[in-house]
């Protein structure tokens, strides 16, 4: 019996080469896009082919011990060399590898990567550690100043333990988040750890850049589902003791979570799993202003309703997305539960939102485990289906010369009907400068006690060739706004490169030379993904 061939994901965009669109489809759905956001000319390209794009030849090679787990082929290095930001796509699309990595590694176990890592400290070779290769922030990109080997973590793909008592599994960093709740599933236990790159980015990611997931209260970050993490350094194993909490100093795991691969490459963690819900309760709130939609959204944050789906939408984002065309700000609320039925929850929440002038845009929609039916016809299911749809749209949208892109912060209650009015006009400001039209829309991704996160969507005409330069001049004027205004330069992005200099304004000085002494100590050699964080 023939074994079927492995799927391979697209070398230059989002999801799988089988899956992508023919050249009929990238032009009906082009066309539908650009009717719906009233702009986007000119011819819809084509990605250029991987046979007829010319990478710079490979620096260095494998020793024979490593060669078989070692590849060099232009699909290898190409699909290794960029993240999937908009410029990553563009630059993609366009054939444009300017530093693809000389070499990708494809360790099985703990041993082939201390290998891998003393090969590339003896070669004077960067070492990137590559999860899904989903980063927005140009983390996984190498520098091309000197060689470089992507190790790719995804053959470390298993649920090694379940702890059922404590509710806690141990798990390998290369694990998908399909993958890994395939594996949980048998046990009736989920992660609960749902980001938008969630098909394709892997828990190792998720530690390596303090990822967020798209629950909007209570364990959504990374952060606080982790026990333990346990990585390979270049000077030795790294692992810190499993507990359910401790007040022993600073923690080990703190220091690696959100370390963007400069300290050692995690191989796995043991993180806290969850009973699968078998209660949910949504509806849609409309509110005649984002400000209005605001405070309810600050109401539900501090009443300790704990919603998992506490999302406002202003108006732009939910007719852009179909969630709402009636004008108003649209706040979708959700809640789930593995105990008790939720009637009570989404009836205290609509009270709040009734305080705040909110009115719902339809029926509750209550559901059980049992249930076959979804919220797929309600605006929390249109607005679910155009989230999950965006990847896959903005390489469309590439071929049909509109620039996609998206940017977050955070801040606290007080600072945030300020810093979203002048992030905003600033966007809009550079915009009209560099594109002549488009437009910016914001939803509250995040909602807090003490503040939310601010999640904003650009959408203008791209000018062939230059978009990446269009965007660089949004994306600065955006950046500068929220710093003026008190907020992060990300929420849940991660640094990379990209932000490297707002994060160097936004860190304390004297962490930042802690975090270089702890980088000296663990990689002296600076071999791990430099320029993320601090400089080599």
């Amino acid at each position: 019996m023939s074994v079927p061939p492995k799927r391979r994901l697209k070398h230059w965009g989002w999801g799988y080469e089988d899956s992508e669109s023919s050249r009929e489809e990238t032009l009906q759905a082009a066309a539908a896009i650009r009717s719906h956001l009233g702009f986007g000319e000119g011819e819809v390209e084509s990605p250029v082919a991987l046979a007829d794009i010319g990478l710079p030849e490979a620096r260095l090679a494998p020793p024979a011990g490593l060669a078989p787990i070692c590849r060099t082929d232009p699909y290898e290095r190409a699909s290794h060399a960029l993240g999937k930001s908009y410029c990553d796509v563009v630059r993609g699309f366009r054939g444009r590898f300017d530093h693809p990595p000389d070499v990708v590694a494809h360790p099985r176990d703990e041993g082939e990567i201390a290998a891998v890592l003393e090969w590339c400290e003896s070669a004077g070779a960067d070492a990137i550690p590559f999860g899904g290769g989903t980063s927005v922030v140009g983390g996984v990109e190498p520098r091309g100043e000197r060689p470089a080997v992507t190790i790719d973590l995804r053959a470390l793909d298993l649920v090694l333990e379940v702890d059922r008592v404590s509710r806690s599994a141990r798990i390998q960093a290369g694990a998908t988040g399909p993958g890994l709740e395939e594996q949980l599933r048998p046990h009736g236990l989920t992660l609960r750890h749902f980001p938008q790159s969630f098909e394709y980015s892997t828990l190792g990611g998720w530690l390596a850049t303090r990822a967020g997931g798209h629950f909007a209260t209570g364990p959504t970050h990374i952060d606080d589902l982790v026990e333990s993490v346990r990585a390979i350094c270049p000077r030795g194993a790294w692992e810190s003791r499993r507990l359910p909490a401790s007040g022993a100093g600073p923690s080990p795991d703190r220091l690696l979570i959100g370390s963007e691969g400069i300290l050692g490459v995690i191989t796995e963690a043991w993180v806290r799993v969850q009973a699968r819900p078998g209660f949910r309760a949504s509806v849609g709130v409309g509110f005649h202003s984002f400000e209005a939609g605001a405070e309810a959204a600050r109401t539900l944050g501090q009443s300790g309703l704990q919603p998992s789906n506490c999302r406002l939408l202003d108006p732009g984002e939910a007719a852009v997305t179909g969630a709402g065309a009636d004008g108003r700000a649209l706040l979708l609320i959700g809640f789930e539960s593995s105990d008790h039925p939720l009637d009570a929850w989404l009836a205290r929440a609509l009270e709040c939102c009734a305080d705040h002038g909110g009115s719902p845009t339809g029926e509750p929609a209550l559901r059980t485990s049992t249930d076959t039916g979804s919220a797929s016809g309600k605006p929390e299911g249109a607005w679910r289906n155009a989230f999950l749809r965006a990847p896959y749209l903005r390489d469309t949208m590439v071929a049909a010369g509109i620039l996609s892109e998206t940017f977050e912060t955070a801040t606290t209650w007080d600072r945030l009907p300020g810093l979203v009015r002048d992030v905003r006009e600033a966007a809009v400001a550079a915009l009209a400068e560099v594109c002549e039209a488009g437009v910016v829309t914001c939803r509250l991704t995040h909602v807090y006690p003490d503040g939310a996160a601010p999640y904003f969507t650009v959408l203008a005409p791209a000018r062939r060739g230059a978009e990446c330069e269009q965007w660089q001049a949004v994306k600065e004027a955006a950046s500068e706004a929220i710093a003026s205004a008190g907020g992060t330069i990300t929420h849940h992005h991660a640094v990379g490169r990209d932000h490297r200099s707002a994060y160097d304004r936004q860190r304390p000085e004297l962490f930042a030379a802690a975090l270089r002494a702890a980088k000296r100590e663990l990689d002296p050699a600076g071999i791990l993904n430099p320029g993320v964080l601090i400089d080599p």
